[in-house]
C-alpha cells in the first residue's frame, strides 16, 4: 500500500525555470483547498486481475482512431492488468508484437466514459512510460457529449503524450474548434539529465472556467487562458472523463523500427481527481483514500514525500 499523510494545501509561490516554454506571468494565486473525490490506487487486485469494471472500461479494436495507428486495443488481461512494480501496486498497460486476430500489434485503452466523469478539478496520474520508437503513451481526457458534439467540438485535453523515441520530453495539448488535428494549443516539456522510462513522473492538469494549466512534476509549465483565445470556440465547460493508452506507430511520433524491443508497458501507479473544496458536494468521494475533505500529500518525489504543490510564477 501507498502511505499517505493527510494535509491542508498551501500554495507557495516561487520562481522556477520553465523548462522548453514559457507562459504569462501569473496574476493572482488563489488559496484554496482541493479535495480528492474519484481515484484508483491499483493497489488492490480484481479477481481476473484485469482493470477494476466500477471504473474503467475499453476501447476496442484496430480502426487506426484517425490517426493511423497501428494496433489492435483488446481488452484481455495480456495489455492490462495488475502488477508491483518497484514495489508499488500498479496497473500494467503493455504494447505486444503478437499478431492478435491478425493486427501486428496490440495493446489496451481504457476509459472512464460513463462511469466517472467530471467538470473542473486536478487530474492526475503518476506514470512510468515505455520506451522506443512506435510507442506512443498517453494520459488524456474526451468531452463525455463527443456523441453529440463530435470531435473536436466536445474538446480534448491531453495531460501527457510521449514520443517513444524521446525518453526525455513529453508534451501537453489542447483540441477544440479551431485548434484541432495538426493544429491544437501544445507544449513540450522536458529534463536534460532525467528520463520519463526510467522511473515514476506525475503529469497532472488543473482546470476551471477561466484557463487551463498543465504540471510535470510540480511544475507549472503551461497555461491556456479561455479570454487568450480568439481564433477557437473554447469548449472546455462541461464534463470530461478519463483516458489511459500505449498506441503502437501514427502520425505523431512514427511506426515501430528494428530497434524497437516488445513487450513495453506503462506503469500507472495512481490516477486521482480532486475538487477545490468550495465546489465539493457532500457525498462526493469516490475514489480509493478517503479524504476527510483535505487533500493527501503531494508525493513528486516518491510515496514518502509530504511536499506541498509549488506554483511558479509565471514568466
Amino acid at each position: 500500500m501507498k502511505p499517505y499523510k493527510t494535509i491542508l494545501l498551501s500554495l507557495l509561490i516561487l520562481p522556477l525555470p520553465l523548462l522548453l516554454g514559457s507562459c504569462e506571468k501569473e496574476e493572482e494565486i488563489e488559496n484554496t483547498r482541493w479535495v480528492l473525490v474519484w481515484s484508483d490506487e491499483f493497489d488492490t487486485p480484481t479477481p481476473d486481475n484485469r482493470p477494476d469494471p466500477s471504473k474503467w472500461t475499453y476501447e476496442k479494436g484496430a480502426s487506426g482512431y484517425g490517426n493511423q495507428e497501428l494496433q489492435n486495443y483488446t481488452d484481455r488481461v495480456e495489455n492490462a492488468s495488475y502488477t508491483t512494480h518497484k514495489g508499488l501496486g500498479c496497473l500494467k498497460i503493455t504494447a505486444l508484437n503478437d499478431n492478435y486476430d491478425g493486427v501486428a500489434y496490440s495493446s489496451a485503452r481504457i476509459k472512464t466514459e460513463g462511469l466517472f466523469e467530471q467538470r473542473y478539478g486536478r487530474f492526475e496520474a503518476r506514470l512510468k512510460l515505455p520506451y522506443g520508437p512506435g510507442l506512443w503513451p498517453a494520459f488524456w481526457m474526451l468531452g463525455a457529449n463527443y456523441a453529440t458534439d463530435v470531435w473536436p467540438k466536445c474538446g480534448e485535453i491531453d495531460i501527457m503524450e510521449n514520443k517513444g523515441y524521446q525518453p526525455n520530453i513529453v508534451s501537453s495539448a489542447l483540441h477544440f474548434p479551431g485548434h484541432s488535428g495538426g493544429n491544437p494549443i501544445t507544449q513540450t516539456f522536458g529534463y536534460e539529465s532525467q528520463r520519463f522510462d526510467t522511473d515514476f513522473h506525475i503529469f497532472a492538469v488543473e482546470w476551471d472556467e477561466s484557463q487551463i494549466d498543465f504540471f510535470v512534476d510540480n511544475v507549472l509549465y503551461k497555461r491556456v487562458k479561455a479570454a487568450d483565445v480568439t481564433d477557437g470556440e473554447w469548449v472546455f465547460d462541461h464534463p470530461f472523463f478519463i483516458i489511459l493508452n500505449v498506441a503502437v506507430g501514427g502520425t505523431f511520433g512514427g511506426d515501430p523500427t528494428a530497434d524497437t524491443v516488445f513487450p513495453q508497458s506503462m506503469y500507472v501507479d495512481y490516477v486521482r481527481v480532486y475538487q477545490k473544496s468550495t465546489e465539493v458536494q457532500p457525498g462526493t468521494n469516490t475514489g480509493d483514500i478517503s479524504s476527510n475533505g483535505s487533500i493527501p500529500g503531494w508525493d513528486f518525489n516518491g510515496p514518502d514525500s509530504d511536499k506541498g504543490l509549488i506554483e511558479p510564477e509565471l514568466q
